[in-house]
């Protein structure tokens, strides 16, 4: 997340917004999501018809909180949780509308870069040596995790690193403030920032956090592996250093500083999405010209087999089953288009954060640091 100028900034803002996952007890306001928006608008009301920039201009200030959305949502989640609305609403009334992420959210970085671009800025020679020596500090957990739930160690060191550079950079922003400004003034999404708020409400009170102190990224996520809300409350578990893990997911889960629970939490996120031990990620090929100008790289699904893939002309030296399950990936080189095969593991870190660039950049990342 530490890179260079501005246009770094953006890929930094748009990688803190990760692990945002369905929850595994469905607030009252929720809708399933499974994952974090990437764009954004204002406001609700009169907010909606500003630009980004004019709203970046605005100061930050603190939430209406007898408009009827901010209401409606005190109501629910006190009958819903049994909390008195009266301390609702003292929370929420120290919460400020910031404009600054509203202009965060209207400039995805991905939708401009091709992946070559992508990759030198998130698979740097740093962030490669950061890792490398962060593996070494934590050799002995990783191991011992890797054992126990078969995630790759080189991913989950791939995962921190890419989210924030191990740690280094976990957002600066309140996460209330986060939550409030994308749940109440950002239309398009407002139903998933406000699940999101009601499950850092709660979980706040299970880890008896001051949720006023706690800081995150510009969409809410929280701590090394940058999880969101909901994610936190049904993946985040207490790890210790011989790499058991407690599934339980008992109170005092800290993915801020404890990298026993850091490092054991990524790889139950990514064994509850079906991680498969000592499977590839993805494959290189040769791809017809044909089949290049139709990917898309918003398509995250498992669409075809290798055998299809190879019946259409796509030349991959590999062993792979014929009946594996596969998707085509769009993955531009600086001499033109190209693409990859993406397989089940590929499919899992898309979980993670829903984009094909993002899950590329994880697994050639863990490929540096191997």
């Amino acid at each position: 997340m530490s890179l260079r100028h501005s246009s770094v900034l953006l890929i930094t803002l748009l990688l803190s917004a990760c692990a945002g996952q369905p929850r595994s007890a469905k607030p009252v306001l929720a809708t399933p999501h499974s994952e974090v928006p990437k764009t954004s608008s204002v406001s609700v009301r009169d907010e909606a018809e500003k630009t980004p920039v004019s709203v970046a201009d605005e100061a930050p200030k603190p939430f209406d909180l007898t408009r009827p959305e901010i209401v409606a949502f005190i109501d629910a989640v006190s009958t819903q949780h049994a909390i008195p609305a009266d301390e609702l609403r003292a929370l929420l009334g120290q919460g400020l509308f910031q404009p600054k992420i509203i202009e965060a959210m209207s400039r995805p970085a991905e939708r401009v870069l091709a992946w070559w671009e992508y990759k030198d800025r998130l698979v740097s020679h740093e962030r490669i040596a950061r890792g490398r020596e962060f593996w070494n500090t934590h050799r002995d957990r990783l191991h011992a995790i890797e054992q126990k739930t078969g995630v790759d160690a080189a991913i989950i060191v791939a995962i921190i690193g890419v989210e924030t550079n191990y740690g280094r950079n976990m957002g600066s922003w309140r996460v209330l403030d986060a939550l409030m400004t994308l749940g109440f003034d950002y239309p398009r999404r407002a139903e998933f920032f406000r699940a999101e708020l009601e499950h850092f409400i709660l979980l706040a009170r299970q880890e008896s956090w001051d949720p006023l102190t706690i800081r995150g990224s510009y969409a809410g996520a929280m701590g090394a592996p940058q999880f969101m809300p909901s994610s936190y409350r049904r993946f985040a578990v207490d790890g210790n250093v011989d790499g058991n893990v407690a599934h339980s997911a008992p109170a005092r889960r800290d993915l801020f500083t404890d990298w026993d629970d850091i490092t054991a939490s990524v790889a139950n996120y990514f064994t509850a999405h079906g991680w498969q031990s000592g499977q590839p990620v993805l494959v290189d090929a040769s791809v017809p010209t044909e089949l290049l100008d139709g990917l898309d790289r918003r398509n995250l699904e498992l669409d075809r087999t290798v055998a299809a893939l190879r019946a259409s002309g796509v030349s991959l030296e590999s062993t792979l089953p014929e009946e594996m399950r596969a998707m085509l990936i769009p993955a531009e080189t600086q001499t033109g288009p190209a693409a990859r095969i993406g397989l089940p593991n590929f499919r899992v870190i898309t979980r993670y954060n829903r984009s094909v660039l993002y899950a590329m950049a994880v697994n050639d990342l863990a490929n540096s640091l191997r």
